[in-house]
């Protein structure tokens, strides 16, 4: 293989303008208020899950790269990088004005410590699996960071991109304050947090990305949407996340209220647990996968405002869906492979579904219910708050799961940590065979763009076939404005890392 990845940074202009107010009859700034309807369950960036705690973090913590609207890398905490022609070892050199936010530049020395904990299996961080072709990190000089991989891997670089591959300070981390004090080096710096609350984020006047012209961000968590619609329209709020559909499309009726809006790659899935009773036959997982209608599980769910997925969510690599195991609902098939599975009269299980996050999940269970009824399966749901389902999710205590999961723009950093034999997460899965593990060990050392496709589309196949999972949809990102914030631009992957660009032209 001859491939060069090379990037470099450019210059990163912000112009962001903050909003004003009067207060005892004297003019002055205030922060951008922002609010969403589920909080951070915790302040670690490489151990949490949860889609509400990645997008706080995401504004204080910063990885090597990121990705931009389009699902390209773009510099971060790197400001360049070289990947030798066999992609087994990648140069990065580090922004020379990256500091943390105690003024602290960042170092390799950080990067090293920040990869050795992500790769301490005590430690429990969540992208592990991405990280574990690391044989050796070299740091050759203060800019310097060098990766050395134990074969090719191709996907590495996109790996890099996430919060869970966050920068955090060498000395924090021998301290073992990692989660209980936030020092990172985004654009935001950590001032208040109260859980389920509130918090309070100050600009970093230091920001190596460009100027952040707000002096903040004062967060409110109003767990019902329709009150942050209501904080919208008397203009109490400058900017809201919105999940639930049906609020989304009310905001652009609004008057002086915009939507931005994005289709994203996380998916929604019905999660079963292949080693919990009937669910350890295939035949019973598939006559699931049989019995479901997807379309209408988006349509009750999701006001239809998504589309139908298999495994792979980005288009590049995407299977017709024709072409995945029974993805047309087909009650008789489904009827049949309980029958020869031995469960003809049916059983009892239980499905696991968070409160407020998605705010679909409630309806996503109750229709499943219904839908799976038909062949005999009798769901009992079980709410959960999310912190709580978020415990029971990574020990894998449920029969099945309403999820709603991360989606990345390749395969291999998508997936591994669930459907190879040493991921982090295949203890969630609780699925694993030979084929699996080896295209995806396949797909990791392809650079060829048509042969990493075709070994993924076989891997999606496969994983459709044999139904540890069901898929179901994808939706859209949803931020609903004041029509004087302006910058905003949503990603693929719902990120908020957008703020630290808005401007607010009163």
């Amino acid at each position: 293989m001859s491939k060069m990845i090379t990037k470099s940074l450019g210059t990163v202009g912000l112009a962001v303008i903050l909003s004003t107010t009067a207060l005892s009859g004297v003019s002055m700034a205030e922060n951008l208020k922002v609010a969403w309807s589920q909080d951070a369950t915790g302040l670690d960036p490489h151990k949490q899950t949860a889609f509400s705690s990645i997008r706080f973090l995401e504004l204080m913590y910063e990885p090597l790269v990121r990705l931009d609207k389009d699902a390209e890398i773009v510099p971060a905490l790197a400001g360049s990088w070289q990947f030798n022609d066999e992609a087994t070892v990648l140069t990065m050199k580090l922004d020379e004005g990256a500091k943390f936010h105690d003024g602290s530049a960042v170092t390799p020395a950080d990067v090293k410590a920040s990869f050795e904990r992500i790769l301490d299996e005590e430690v429990g961080s969540a992208a592990r699996a991405n990280f574990t072709a690391i044989t050796s990190i070299d740091t050759p000089d203060d800019m310097t960071v060098v990766f050395n991989l134990d074969g090719p891997n191709v996907p590495f670089l996109t790996a890099l991109a996430s919060v869970n591959a966050a920068i955090v300070q060498a000395s924090a981390i021998e301290a073992g304050t990692i989660g209980t004090e936030v020092v990172g080096s985004g654009p935001f710096k950590y001032e208040s947090w109260t859980p389920n609350s509130s918090a309070t984020l100050v600009a970093n006047e230091d920001w190596h990305g460009g100027e952040v012209a707000i002096d903040g961000l004062d967060i409110s968590v109003l767990p019902d949407e329709t009150s942050i619609l209501a904080a919208l329209r008397s203009k109490q709020v400058d900017f809201a996340l919105i999940n639930d559909p049906f609020v989304a499309t009310l905001i652009p009726q609004a008057s002086g209220l915009k939507l931005a809006k994005a289709p994203v790659l996380s998916y929604h899935v019905l999660q079963l647990n292949p080693s919990r009773g009937p669910l350890t036959e295939q035949k019973v997982r598939q006559a699931i996968s049989c019995a479901v209608d997807r379309q209408d599980v988006l349509d009750t769910a999701l006001l239809g405002e998504g589309a139908v997925t298999g495994p792979l969510t980005m288009a590049a690599y995407a299977t017709p869906q024709d072409q995945l195991f029974c993805y047309q609902q087909d009650l008789e098939k489904a009827r049949q492979l309980m029958a020869e599975a031995g469960f003809a009269d049916g059983f009892d299980m239980n499905i696991m579904a968070a409160t407020g996050e998605p705010p679909t999940a409630a309806s996503e269970a109750q229709v499943l219910q219904s839908q799976l009824s038909e062949i005999g399966i009798n769901l009992t749901i079980e709410m959960k708050e999310l912190n709580v389902y978020v415990d029971h999710w990574l020990k894998a205590d449920f029969d099945m799961a309403v999820a709603l999961n991360g989606g990345k723009p390749d395969p291999y950093t998508m997936y591994n940590r669930y459907w190879t034999k040493d991921g982090n997460l295949q203890k969630v899965a609780n699925y694993i065979d030979d084929d699996l593990d080896s295209l995806m060990a396949q797909g990791r050392e392809e650079a060829d763009p048509a042969k990493r496709k075709e070994i993924f589309q076989s891997f999606e196949k496969h994983l459709a076939e044999v139904s540890p999972w069901v898929w179901l949809y994808t939706g859209y990102s949803y931020a609903g404005t004041q029509d004087y914030v302006d910058g905003f631009e949503p990603t693929p992957t719902g990120s908020l890392f957008g703020l630290a660009n808005v401007s607010v032209n009163k």
